[in-house]
């Protein structure tokens, strides 16, 4: 959410900053709510005046014995026209804030301007894409070599977009997570939470999945107000909400496993094939809460963290900065990480790393004391997958794949499968 100075005083700067993202800002609804705002306060400012001054004259009447019958009359008079422009402006306060929860955030100055992912600007590239002898499979058809991954029998258990995987495969999965969760923990510095896979509407709100995207997500059919989480920012995220935490006590940095579920409703037809895009998946989220001066130098931290596990597992990726079209809704800047696939040919994202600066805070009323008996600031929110396990199972079965048909494993969680280094097709 956008401080409230852009609806009341910067309006025209607020529109020409959000055009940047190929947001048009309904400035002529935002302006009629304000003026309609700002007069009902008034009048509410003045009734609020007549009928103090008015309760006044009743006790002084009464004390000289006065009727202040006609007094009293006029009191209650004010008093339900009160009520009356209260109710009108609890209405104007609602619309200004339902308009305002779905206009999203300003980009960051160095943002790449742009339309959409073919403007995004490429920052860097690690590792030399490797050279085959044969000709190489995607996942899908590994998988299916391997005899440890099916999508029929996941599509005959839930549906389209579900997968099933077995033995090693299965295993080297759940590897994946734990060898993330310890890199993280143990070497950069954030503690693990276990936090829950089912939100209310409060919580999505606070972290801008709602109300813009209702769409993407699962709705639980239960009498309270429940979804399934679409990725653990929001619950991590939400540990601060309603919190002012203490000078000594930011920054925060959480990470956390957990599945995460999203409709896809906006992306019918796209990567259906494999595990690219599923309802169903695993990562391995971090979450950074830091005071405003240094949310950028957390960025570059953060996105320098899920980077290290890519290189670790020897992976080629390259880094690109979104341009202003392929924001996502809440961010002020991001980084996506990009895998190398060789059967694609290119690289495809697996984590997301960005910086929301105060919007998430506005929304989640996250605030921190600078100083003992300073005044509460709002913090300033990133976050970024570290990594996609699904996503990150693919890129290792493309880029480890063998001849045989068997896929090696990165030397680095050979030590978690037990010594293994080779996952062999089932007989």
């Amino acid at each position: 959410m956008l401080e409230q100075r852009y609806f009341r005083d910067d309006i025209k700067l607020a529109a020409d900053l959000l055009k940047k993202r190929g947001y048009t800002l309904d400035t002529a609804r935002i302006n009629k709510l304000e003026s309609t705002r700002k007069s009902i306060q008034v009048e509410t400012q003045d009734l609020q005046s007549q009928r103090n001054k008015k309760s006044k004259l009743i006790g002084q009447e009464k004390s000289k014995g006065n009727n202040a019958t006609e007094l009293l009359a006029e009191v209650s008079s004010l008093g339900q026209a009160l009520k009356e422009k209260e109710t009108q402006l609890s209405d104007i306060l609602n619309q200004l804030r339902t308009l305002s929860l779905n206009v999203p955030n300003i980009p960051h100055d160095s943002v790449p301007a742009g339309k959409d992912e073919n403007d995004n600007q490429e920052i860097k590239k690690w590792g030399q894409p490797k050279k085959y002898s044969f000709d190489v499979l995607d996942h899908v058809d590994i998988g299916a070599q391997l005899g440890m991954l099916d999508f029929e029998v996941a599509a005959k258990i839930a549906g389209s977009r579900f997968s099933h995987m077995s033995g090693q495969l299965a295993r080297l999965h759940r590897v994946l997570t734990q060898f993330m969760l310890d890199t993280h923990t143990s070497e950069h510095g954030y503690k693990e939470v276990y936090v829950p896979y089912i939100v209310n509407e409060k919580s999505l709100e606070g972290t801008g999945q709602l109300p813009k995207f209702e769409q993407d997500l699962f709705k639980l059919n239960t009498e309270q107000e429940y979804y399934l989480i679409p990725t653990a920012e929001v619950p991590v995220t939400n540990l601060v909400r309603d919190t002012i935490l203490n000078g000594h006590e930011v920054p925060l940095k959480f990470t956390a496993h957990t599945p995460c579920f999203r409709s896809e409703a906006g992306s019918y037809g796209k990567d259906t094939r494999g595990m690219i895009r599923q309802h169903q998946f695993e990562k391995v989220e971090l979450v950074q809460i830091v005071e405003p001066g240094k949310s950028y130098d957390a960025l570059e931290e953060l996105t320098g963290h899920a980077e290290t596990i890519l290189q670790k597992l020897e992976l080629p990726y390259r880094v690109v900065s979104l341009c202003t079209g392929d924001l996502g809704f809440s961010a002020a800047k991001t980084y996506d990480l990009e895998a190398w696939l060789p059967a694609q040919k290119t690289y495809r994202e697996i984590s997301s790393c960005s910086n929301f600066e105060s919007f998430q805070a506005r929304r989640l009323q996250a605030r921190w004391r600078p100083t003992e008996k300073g005044k509460p600031e709002l913090v300033h929110t990133v976050n970024g997958s570290g990594l996609a396990v699904g996503r990150a199972l693919v890129a290792i079965m493309e880029n480890y794949q063998q001849e045989s048909g068997a896929v090696a494993i990165p030397t680095i969680l050979q030590p978690y499968m037990g010594g293994q280094k080779l996952i062999e097709p089932e007989v």
